[in-house]
């Protein structure tokens, strides 16, 4: 990418950074990848960048890849959905054919692997804290509670497990994508990836496993409804550091910040080009953050990414 090269940058709007930048990726991702391209791309952020000095600090510094297009060993396809365990120092993941779940280094080598009996279409998975992971069916729109499994290759069964299902929409394959919980405020985000990209924020998880019935679902429509250069979803991340929620757009190849009122403030790209990248991140299906504010995302088919803060 000729990102040295800059068209000068006039002050303008939000919305025109995020214009030109759906028209660069737009154009690239029709393999119409070339000087005039790598030169709108490189404005647009520029000129998004200038759109965020007041706003607050965002999650997402300058990254530089460490670990790029890793083949997660024994994975052919399917490879979906991240979550960071704070307690064990490392990653979880799955695979929705035929269903698995996936104990990650911050290497991207495998540790474990479990299989999971009776599910169908798991598509994310996030870390609720005190030894319980939660996995979701697309199809099914479910949120499935489980515990952490004790040992390698131990089988999860689906009929023993809680599970939230609450059929929003059509489902079918444009069900739920990703998940995130917020420990401290019992609060799950979950993302819808597209026809429409839906984000939803569910209230009261934690205290109905422990016998309080209190649920609420929130319709997030207003934070994304002019998120238009994330043409879709396909994880969602919430930052326990600054309480923002974090988007993950594969087709646009973008990770998008919001804060706790749903404003734009931060991005990064993930185009060949972006934090070292030497190539496009194809498919990601799957983004995290470790306290240390490393990002880690998977892309389909089976590639492992890691990023540390530049």
């Amino acid at each position: 990418m000729f990102l040295n090269s800059r068209l000068p940058v006039l002050p303008r709007p939000a919305w025109w950074g995020g214009a030109m930048l759906a028209m660069a990726l737009g154009l690239a991702l029709q393999g119409d990848a070339g000087r005039v391209v790598d030169r709108l791309f490189a404005s647009a952020i520029e000129t998004l960048r200038q759109t965020r000095g007041d706003r607050p600090p965002t999650t997402l510094p300058d990254f530089h890849v460490r670990v790029e297009a890793k083949a997660v060993d024994g994975v052919a396809r399917n490879l979906s959905g991240l979550a960071w365990d704070a307690q064990r120092g490392q990653l979880w993941s799955v695979i929705n054919e035929p269903p698995q779940l996936l104990a990650l280094s911050t290497d991207g080598e495998v540790l474990a692997r479990y299989p999971l009996d009776g599910f169908h279409d798991v598509e994310g998975v996030a870390w609720l804290g005190d030894d319980l992971l939660l996995l979701v069916e697309e199809r099914k729109q479910a949120l499935v509670v489980v515990r952490v499994p004790d040992h390698p290759g131990q089988v999860l069964p689906r009929r023993q497990q809680r599970a939230l299902t609450l059929a929003l929409g059509d489902g079918g394959n444009q069900g739920f994508e990703g998940v995130a919980y917020d420990r401290d405020g019992d609060r799950l985000f979950v993302v819808k990836e597209h026809s429409p990209r839906k984000l939803y924020e569910i209230r009261g998880l934690r205290a109905s496993l422990e016998g309080r019935l209190d649920v609420e679902v929130i319709d997030r429509e207003a934070w994304i409804a002019n998120k238009f250069v994330a043409r879709d979803f396909s994880s969602v991340e919430y930052d326990t550091r600054s309480g923002h929620v974090i988007l993950l757009s594969d087709t646009s190849r973008l990770v998008l910040e919001l804060d706790a009122a749903g404003e734009f403030v931060g991005f990064q790209p993930l185009a060949g080009g972006f934090a070292g990248l030497r190539e496009h991140v194809p498919q990601a299906e799957g983004m995290t953050f470790d306290e240390r504010g490393n990002l880690y995302v998977v892309s389909e088919p089976n590639l492992f990414y890691a990023f540390r803060p530049d």
